[in-house]
Parts: structure tokens; sequence; C-alpha cells
């Protein structure tokens, strides 16, 4: 089996009284992931580390700079039917960046409250492991993807540390 490529997934996100309410979610306006919500991210680039490139595509995809990352999940994404697509993606939390997400071309963000994710229109993996990250819990979790991207089979972990 060869070894996936690493993505990177960043999520900005609000608390209050140590809980998370609200979370930024962007509309994949192009490419791999088109008309979802999810978080901004993508690969990371040679001489790059993951946290690096976290950094760089949230700069890149909604204009702002990110201050401090909280690793939160480990994602291991299979897709038999195109592996290309096969990557790990290396989840962030972040509540700490300057500047207002906006705009570009190839993301539309927005902040939803926790309690109104739209789960109908983000890849379907996300309701299984998103409530967990923002319960708190860190996950390594697993999830093989067949045609029209129905999950085959999935595990989820929570663990200690990542």
């Amino acid at each position: 089996m060869q070894k996936l490529k690493n993505t990177t997934l960043v999520f900005l996100i609000k608390k209050s009284h140590g809980q998370i309410t609200d979370i930024c979610l962007a509309m994949k306006k192009r490419g791999f992931g088109i008309n979802r919500w999810n978080g901004v991210g993508g690969k990371v680039e040679q001489k790059e580390t993951i946290e690096e490139a976290a950094k760089r595509e949230t700069k890149e995809e909604v204009g702002v700079d990110i201050k401090n990352l909280n690793k939160v999940a480990e994602l291991a994404f299979y897709f038999p039917n195109n592996p290309l697509w096969d990557n790990l993606a290396h989840v962030y939390f972040s509540e700490n960046w300057r500047g207002n997400p906006i705009e570009t071309e190839e993301m539309n963000p927005k902040w939803f409250a926790v309690s109104e994710m739209p789960f109908s229109n983000m890849w379907p993996d996300d309701e299984f492991w998103v409530p967990e990250v923002i319960k708190g819990n860190l996950l390594k979790a697993i999830f093989r993807f067949g045609e029209g991207d129905v999950i085959l089979d999935k595990k989820i972990d929570v663990i200690n540390e990542l």
C-alpha cells in the first residue's frame, strides 16, 4: 500500500466559556470537493511542514493569517475508484488569527453555529467525526469511499494525543 500524501484541513473557531460555539466553513467553488462546505486547506508542498502548509492554505483560501493551530485529528481517506485522491488529512482548529475570512476564487467562507452545521452539504464523513472534535475529543480515523462518495467503511478512534 502506498504512503498517503499529507493534506491539511483548518477550521477557524469561536469559543464561549471554553466551548466551541461557532465554526467557519467555506464553500468550495472549484476542484476537489466543489459545492461542499468544508474547512480550508490542501496539499503540503515540498520543503514545507504540515503546519506551514495549513497556514499558507488558510491565507490563500480565506485571507486570514493563522497565529496558532491546535491539531484535533488525523483522517485517512481512501478512494478505491480514484487512488490519486487518497490522503491523510491533518485537521486543526484555530481560535487565534489576524484578519476576517474573505471570499476568494476558491472558497466562500461563512460562520455557522455548531448547532446548525450544514452536514447535508458537507462530505458524508463529516457528520461522524466533526461533532467529536467539537466536543474536545482527539481522533484518528479511516474512511473508505465508493462511487458517488458513499462511505463503504469507517473506523474512528478517540485517542489521548496526536
